[in-house]
């Protein structure tokens, strides 16, 4: 059974204990609505929704290490995702590094995307 709280295509966020309560919601706000900016080229649907995005740690120094994977691990876009986060999050106000991790552990499969990535690839 699936725990409703839990939304499959969520990252586990990460922040260190200097970071006030305020600026984490902030933070992740700005930074969810930066990562939907990035698109899979080969399929019509942001990259957050899809859950490629597994972990964002936060550092006390606001550098932002974020952990992601592909739909196959023969992706051909794969730097170009990766640089595209980069870019989108590095742009979020007050981060001031970001540095992207592309990992296959755990794979990705369809049950990480979110209701809708579903609807919008119509697969319901």
């Amino acid at each position: 059974m699936v725990d409703p709280e839990f939304m499959p295509n969520q990252p586990q966020w990460l922040f260190d204990p200097a970071v006030p309560e305020e600026e984490r919601a902030r933070y992740t706000n700005d930074i969810v609505a930066a990562v939907k900016t990035v698109f899979d080229p080969e399929i019509p649907c942001d990259i957050y929704e899809l859950g490629l995005i597994y972990k964002v740690d936060i550092g006390d120094d606001r550098l932002v290490k974020i952990d992601m994977t592909l739909t196959a691990p023969g992706c051909p876009v794969a730097g170009e995702l990766a640089r595209s986060v980069e870019t989108a999050v590095g742009a979020v106000p007050g981060v001031l590094g970001v540095s992207v991790s592309v990992v296959f552990e755990p794979p990705w499969d369809q049950g990480r995307m979110s209701d809708e990535a579903r609807v919008s690839l119509d697969m319901f």
